[in-house]
């Protein structure tokens, strides 16, 4: 049920998203050189690895680290970087694996491939069986901000708790967060 639903819920919001997306291609396309979308191999369910998609808001040399390693993350950020990392418009690719299976609207986000203490530890509370999110019960209660034994646990408790219900107020609340640009550190 919740893969028909999100698969519905993704093919009506690339329809309604379009011309923002489009507009937002255009912007990364003029404003920086390089490719349009960063392709990053991520986590998925079971550990396996898959290509996730984002309008890429970083520099085209950029390691493929988790922004908090980088030494000046600011100073890599493309001319209109921070805006679509703040809006989370940097996103929206991503209901492409949506569509495709590989995410889910709600779940663990997708750890990096090379975040092996992440993975490591999500692994032992059994959080990998479970689909990787574009939002989470983790981003709504700390985003960018929470310590990895931390997210882990809100994993946990997601995978606990897991519920349409709560899936939608995860929705609603992340919403709220990206309007309030709370919680986004770069």
């Amino acid at each position: 049920m919740k893969r028909v639903l999100g698969l519905i819920f993704a093919l009506v919001a690339m329809f309604i998203l379009l011309l923002p997306i489009i507009v937002v291609a255009v912007l990364v396309k003029l404003t920086s050189k390089g490719p349009i979308l960063y392709w990053s191999d991520r986590v998925g369910k079971n550990n396996k690895i898959f290509k996730m998609p984002k309008f890429r808001s970083m520099k085209s040399d950029t390691p493929a680290v988790a922004t908090h390693l980088l030494a000046d993350p600011k100073s890599v950020l493309t001319p209109v970087g921070n805006f679509l990392r703040k809006s989370s418009l940097d996103e929206l690719p991503q209901l492409w694996s949506i569509i495709k299976g590989d995410m889910s609207f709600v779940g663990p986000r997708p750890a990096l491939f090379n975040q092996d203490d992440l993975v490591a530890l999500r692994t032992e509370y059994g959080v990998h069986k479970l689909v990787p999110g574009l939002t989470g019960w983790a981003q709504i209660n700390g985003r960018d901000e929470l310590p990895i034994p931390q997210k882990v646990a809100l994993d946990v408790e997601y995978l606990r708790k897991q519920s349409l219900q709560l899936d939608m107020r995860i929705i609603w609340l992340t919403f709220v967060k990206v309007l309030k640009k709370d919680g986004v550190s770069h």
